[in-house]
């Protein structure tokens, strides 16, 4: 190492303090074959150009194979072992090799941090390994305190040996209680390796580890690269959401204004939850673009710890996709406002036909009732017991000039009614 680079390849002893082998409570007492079963998640994965496996551990202790110290695990240099099967302590530690890579020799490199470069993936760390992992790396009190209080803005920070990159994902289980909501992701870039960082289970690491064997024969694999394969792995997981929102944003423009009335139930609904995906997306995209521009900026400037000019070209690819993705996002938004607007519009107009309809009905109504109340009335008065006209007289000549006076009198209130409507 040249004299005045920072070394961020930890040793045995740094790591001492936190890393002390698991051992199951009440081990020996366990009778038969049977061993005890730690159903606990691997929350650290590494990751080297010189092994031919990524190893899986539940803590930092279990990284290191048996007789190997943290120093040689990070720089490469291999122990003996039969064929390429590690060994870990109990079953706390598993390796997964790469298909089509069986016996690539371990540590290689002759001395170029490139073909040793390293990936360490953390999930969901705690306040002491934070603290650890920061002592022995040399990462600042300030990343730290942003990764420990999971620091929600985007940004890109330079330090003296490294640079921090916070970039937001999304929780991609739609089955999950969490679908959709932030995932924060803590990138810590040295120019040895690289850190990883997030308190949420999530497929990128796994998805860029599955890049680096596709691509590893063709590309020289550098942390600035592996950055660059999360961010854009991040990004990337943001399409098919997208794709799916412009599929419904079109159905419903489409029928919005030709759905009959029993058939526009649901269509409040599910305007209301794709404006609500809209907008969430729209904020989780909101400061990606200009995170990104700026690391590729910093490519171009003579910064030591900066990412080398050929990410940068990368960089302004993913940078392009998120304005695109950005745009497509305000245009579905304009999109579902107007069609919102106009579902309003049409039940608006909908409802005054309907009520039109029952002011007719009921001016209808008052004008049948005009003419029948004063008939109720002459006919009740007389109902009771009064003296009525005619009544010591025999015959019906009375009886009928009753009923015809009233019967005129519906005609002609009838009559005065129906011009008066027509006007």
């Amino acid at each position: 190492m040249a004299e005045g680079q920072l070394s961020t390849v930890p040793s045995s002893d740094n790591l001492s303090t936190i890393c002390q082998p698991y051992a199951p409570e009440n081990i020996n007492s366990v009778s038969g074959i049977m061993a005890p079963v730690d159903d606990r998640p691997y929350r650290f994965s590494f990751y080297s150009n010189s092994l031919s496996a990524t190893i899986h551990a539940r803590n930092l202790s279990e990284l290191p194979a048996e007789g190997q110290s943290f120093q040689d695990l990070f720089t490469g240099i291999s122990i003996p072992s039969e064929g390429s099967t590690f060994k870990g302590i109990g079953s706390n530690r598993r390796s997964e090799k790469p298909p089509g890579d069986p016996g690539k020799p371990i540590g290689s490199s002759g001395g170029d941090y490139e073909a040793s470069t390293w990936w360490l993936d953390v999930l969901s760390p705690t306040d002491e390994e934070m603290n650890v992992l920061s002592k022995v790396f040399g990462i600042h009190p300030l990343t730290t305190e942003d990764i420990q209080m999971e620091e929600t803005r985007e940004k890109i920070e330079l330090f003296r040996n490294y640079y921090l990159v916070c970039f937001r994902s999304f929780d991609q289980d739609p089955y999950g209680p969490t679908y959709l909501e932030p995932l924060n992701m803590y990138i810590v870039v040295f120019r040895e390796g690289i850190l990883s960082f997030h308190f949420r289970p999530t497929p990128h690491p796994q998805n860029v580890r599955r890049r680096i064997k596709q691509l590893k024969d063709y590309i020289n694999v550098t942390s600035d690269w592996i950055s660059y394969a999360l961010i854009d792995d991040i990004t990337d997981a943001f399409g098919p959401l997208i794709q799916s929102i412009e599929y419904e944003v079109d159905s419903i423009d489409e029928l919005v204004l030709i759905l009959k009335d029993t058939e526009q139930s649901d269509m409040l609904r599910r305007i209301g939850l794709c404006r609500r995906k809209v907008l969430g997306l729209l904020r989780l995209m909101g400061s990606k673009a200009d995170v990104v521009k700026g690391l590729a900026k910093r490519c171009n400037e003579n910064w030591r710890v900066a990412p080398t000019s050929d990410i940068g070209l990368y960089l302004s690819d993913i940078q392009d996709h998120l304005i695109t993705m950005t745009q497509n996002l305000n245009h579905y938004e304009k999109i579902l406002s107007r069609s919102h607007s106009n579902y309003l519009a049409q039940i608006s107009i909908e409802m005054t036909d309907a009520n039109n309809q029952i002011n007719d009905v009921l001016s209808k109504l008052t004008a049948l009732g005009t003419i029948l109340i004063p008939m109720n009335l002459v006919t009740g008065l007389w109902g009771m017991n009064v003296h009525v006209p005619g009544q010591d007289i025999t015959g019906y000549a009375w009886f009928s000039s009753i009923v015809a006076a009233l019967a005129a009198f519906a005609v002609i209130g009838g009559y005065t009614t129906y011009k008066f409507m027509r006007r």
